[in-house]
């Protein structure tokens, strides 16, 4: 399995109307690309103290390849681009094989 993990921090004039439309968004990305095996979304639950990151995602596939196809796919690329930079003042990454 190859494993894909990306944390989002808001700009502070994210609203939290903007918020919910990008995890509804994100969310529907399953059923959109075929390559991705679990998917996991949501926001920091707060319980430690500190300078957390405001959302996490959690994304699984059998392989590089099929995390470069959900990378690509054109559903991704709009989720991204209209509910995720809008909204993200900063951001880390990581993937890896499990």
């Amino acid at each position: 399995m190859f494993r894909h993990v990306v944390l989002f921090g808001w700009t502070q004039d994210a609203t939290e109307a903007q918020q919910l439309a990008m995890t509804d968004e994100l969310r529907k990305l399953p059923g959109a690309v075929d390559a991705i095996r679990a998917y996991h979304v949501g926001p920091d639950a707060g319980v430690n103290p500190g300078k957390n990151y405001d959302f996490a995602v959690v994304a699984d596939f059998d392989d590089a390849d099929g995390y470069l196809a959900y990378r690509d796919h054109p559903a991704h690329r709009a989720v991204v681009e209209n509910y995720v930079n809008p909204i993200v003042a900063r951001r880390a990454a990581v993937q890896y094989e499990t």
